[in-house]
């Protein structure tokens, strides 16, 4: 009986499936994204790792032998030897590497890093794209960083400091002529560089020889042969083969940081895939309901309950595979596609290879998961009484609420969520406070999943109430949906994971973005930073500066070290309040507003060592020999101060106290400037240039002038932030994507199961447009429902991890944007129920009291 009932019941199960192949597209359509995403992403991946490879790669493919330096004497490779090393029989090609650099001559603190390169051939790093190369001494060719920031175009001049050959303390100055621009790996372009060939880079840059030698075999030769003819010129170097040197680079470039990005990444896919999990047990939910009279009748001829949980087990495996199959071609077909794409945009991107292993193991997961999540609602649906088959499909729908197993359950997690969320407060270990936080989002989303259906009718008698107002379209959608509580809490709690980690997203980028603008109120409050030696800036060249009319904000200010409890402060009297940024700085007590003669803010540094808080007041010793020298016995006392307010970190330009200048002359400090920092009135390069002329001017014979751009460090920390967030933001819309999907799925199946009760509609004078509305509203509202408990859900919870990362973050809510987030999400999902809305309207009467299903 057990083979015929085997093939009798998967037979059934299969023809059905084959019969309404589009339900079955439908069901499958959330682990088709599913899988296209997470083969999409080794398809990235393996573009990432061929493009940085090549890129970053300091070794060239054709270079067959390295020969280094010893060490152990730190002596280089001479010239002569690399001399001999080109004349052995084995050698087709040998060039000399140096990695060295040397300041450039003037105010500004730029440095030039100098490598030798061939400039052509097959052992050359480096492109020519404008100019010629270098053929003669006192000649480099300049990477585009250099030829942007520092102005080095083909045939401008500049002058480098090199270590004085005989006296290594000093330096002297040597012209070099720019010759060319070149393009070299995306290492060398991360510093502003110089290249020239091996026989000229000695003389320029003073060196006795190479670091390193690259060598290319002649054809035929191999590497254990080369290496024996170069030990003969090189005894006691270090050789390596070039395959084992670039093996060694591609370690060192694809650990760290990009591997951490691609766990991270991996992380964000886990969380799509459990999207996708989530809509596909739902939507085989909803198929399986509509076809209980079908698995009731199989029960009353006698089919048992574990022949059809396999049926139905085999039906979601096949979907899986069809829909892991296209997924993964889809995703294959990308990957090769986007670097013609790159390239017809001016970008360059490596081709990805075929990893056939990986795609089979995504189908093969595509199954699985499939599978998994076809279980609990085949269990469900092989548990049918055979008297269902009496009854029609759309009449069990949404019968049930949710146990008390379940209901237990959600109370459970919502409660070990609570307590995880509050151990961060009780414990000082930030690693577990972190993780305690992350586990309790886990938990409460767990709970979300359990308690979903009990909150679906609540929030919907808020949230719905503008919808019921205008007529009967309204109170319809709000009805279709709150009828079915399971299902629609099925389909919102994965919009409301998409909302929670999409909002949970905005909220920390709000959040660290105005933590980095407390942190750059102080540590770069202008553009530029002057920064003069002992002798300070008179009031004159101050006026100079201020004068300029590419400069603005422009802010004198002197610094002065004391020693106190045993440690080196300074005081600086740059007065928070004249700051463009004066705003952004925080206080940990007191205001700075109460900045005045005989009050002083402080640093948590000085703080904490002293523990001072506002109102607090502490004294400050003047330097002895000023006191002696001014005969005024009772400055020996020191100064003292009053506490008007204490910071959260560093105070303006690392200063440890700020005073009035009238307190810092109480002190004994220096009447000069010790700098001057302003902001660029326009154009930051012209400011700069007319900056460094300013200096070159007013100040010829100093060299302790420094210019320092803090606003570069100001730009790259911000742009680091929203690089994140940007990432962050592109990580998360999968699982939003899903969301909508599974969305699409539902409201589709919906209108299938629906069909007599829309001809019903229909039959009563509903016209196909109110029904296309009716249907798109539903599809809407699992957005609004999703929307609501998903903010509910991410909002917190980024506020919690923000101050357990960062604890001087300040908390912000962007409001524009998450209101921008759930009303997109809202008009996504209601366009999502466009198409189902539109097969709803098909539906005349007649055929809806024909129809069974």
């Amino acid at each position: 009986m057990n083979a015929p009932w085997r093939a009798s019941v998967l037979g059934s199960q299969l023809a059905e499936l084959l019969r309404r192949p589009g339900r079955s597209l439908t069901t499958g359509l959330s682990v088709l994204v599913a899988a296209f995403v997470v083969f999409a992403t080794v398809m990235a991946q393996q573009i990432t790792t061929n493009t940085t490879l090549d890129r970053f790669r300091g070794t060239p493919e054709a270079v067959s032998l390295v020969a280094t330096a010893d060490t152990s004497d730190a002596s280089d490779i001479s010239a002569a030897a690399l001399r001999q090393i080109r004349a052995l029989p084995g050698v087709a090609e040998a060039v000399g590497r140096v990695n060295s650099g040397a300041p450039i001559a003037g105010p500004s603190e730029h440095w030039l890093e100098l490598h030798s390169d061939p400039g052509t051939g097959p052992l050359s790093q480096v492109r020519l794209v404008e100019g010629d190369y270098p053929d003669r001494a006192g000649e480099v060719a300049v990477n585009r960083r250099a030829a942007e920031e520092l102005q080095l175009a083909p045939g401008t001049r500049t002058t480098l400091l090199v270590p004085d050959p005989e006296n290594a303390e000093k330096t002297v100055k040597v012209a070099v002529a720019v010759t060319g621009v070149v393009k070299s790996t995306a290492t060398a372009e991360q510093q502003s560089g110089g290249y020239t060939t091996d026989a000229h880079i000695g003389r320029l840059a003073h060196l006795p020889g190479y670091e390193h030698v690259d060598i290319r075999a002649k054809d035929g030769v191999p590497t254990d042969e080369l290496s024996q003819q170069v030990r003969g010129v090189l005894d006691g170097a270090s050789l390596a083969s070039g395959s084992a040197v670039r093996a060694q680079e591609e370690r060192e470039i694809l650990g760290g940081d990009l591997r951490e990005i691609f766990v991270l990444i991996s992380v964000f896919l886990a969380v799509a895939v459990g999207a996708a999990a989530l809509v596909a047990t739902s939507t085989f939910r909803i198929v399986f309901a509509q076809r209980l009279r079908q698995l009731a009748l199989l029960r009353a001829i006698g089919a048992p309950q574990s022949r059809l949980v396999t049926a139905l087990a085999v039906e979601g495996a096949l979907v899986g595979a069809v829909a892991g199959g296209l997924g993964v071609s889809a995703a294959l077909g990308a990957g090769h596609l986007a670097p013609l794409v790159a390239r017809w945009a001016g970008q360059e991107l490596s081709a990805p290879g075929f990893p056939v292993t990986y795609a089979v193991l995504v189908v093969v997961g595509t199954m699985l998961l499939t599978v998994g999540a076809v279980l609990a609602p085949a269990l469900s649906a092989a548990r049918v009484s055979p008297l269902q088959a009496l009854r029609a499909a759309g009449t069990v729908t949404g019968e049930r609420g949710i146990g008390p197993a379940r209901l237990i359950t959600g109370i459970a997690f919502a409660a070990m969520a609570a307590w995880l969320a509050a151990q961060p407060g009780q414990d000082g270990d930030r690693d577990f406070a972190m993780i305690a936080t992350v586990a309790s989002a886990g938990l409460a989303f767990l709970a979300l999943i359990a308690l979903g259906p009990l909150l679906v009718r609540p929030v919907l008698a808020v949230a719905g109430w503008p919808l019921r107002r205008p007529g009967t379209t309204g109170r319809l959608a709000v009805g279709g949906v709150g009828g079915t509580p399971r299902r629609a809490a099925a389909v919102s709690v994965v919009v409301a994971l998409g909302v929670a980690l999409v909002s949970g997203a905005l909220v920390c980028v709000a959040c660290l973005g105005g933590h980095m603008e407390r942190t750059d109120a102080v540590e770069a409050p202008a553009d530029f930073r002057v920064a003069a030696g002992s002798a300070g800036l008179d009031s004159t060249v101050v006026r100079q500066f201020a004068a300029s009319p590419q400069l603005t904000h422009v802010t004198a200010y002197r610094t002065h070290q004391v020693a106190l409890s045993g440690a080196e402060f300074e005081v600086s009297d740059l007065d928070p309040g004249a700051l463009s940024t004066g705003k952004d700085i925080a206080t940990a007590t007191g205001s700075l507003a109460d900045l005045g003669p005989g009050h002083a803010v402080v640093a948590s540094r000085m703080a904490e060592r002293l523990g001072l808080t506002a109102g607090d007041t502490f004294t400050l010793p003047p330097p002895l020999s000023t006191s002696l020298e001014r005969g005024d016995p009772h400055r020996r006392g020191g100064v003292e101060l009053t506490v008007a307010a204490t910071l959260p970190g560093q105070g303006p330009l690392l200063a440890d106290v700020v005073v009035v200048p009238a307190d810092l002359d109480r002190l004994g400090a220096a009447r000069n400037a010790s700098g001057v920092i302003a902001d660029a009135d326009g154009d930051r390069a012209e400011a700069q240039r007319a900056l460094e002329s300013l200096i070159r001017e007013e100040l010829p014979d100093r060299d302790d002038i420094g210019i320092s751009v803090l606003a570069q460090t100001r730009d790259s920390g911000r742009e680091t932030v929203r690089m994140m967030g940007t990432i962050a933001l592109g990580l998360v819309a999968l699982t939003v994507l899903i969301a909508v999907v599974g969305v699409t799925a539902t409201t589709s199946l919906t209108a299938i199961e629906r069909t007599r009760e829309f001809g019903l509609l229909r039959a009563l004078g509903l016209g196909g447009g109110a029904l296309r509305r009716t249907v798109t509203m539903e599809a809407g509202l699992y957005g609004v429902l999703g929307g609501v408990l998903g903010l509910a859900l991410g909002v917190p919870y980024a506020w919690l991890l923000i101050r357990t990362v960062v604890t001087e973050a300040p908390l912000r809510l962007p409001g524009a944007q998450l209101l921008l987030v759930f009303v997109g999400l809202a008009v996504l999902t209601a366009l999502a129920g466009l198409l189902p809305a539109r097969r709803a309207t098909r539906v005349t009467p007649m055929t809806a009291l024909g129809d069974d299903e």
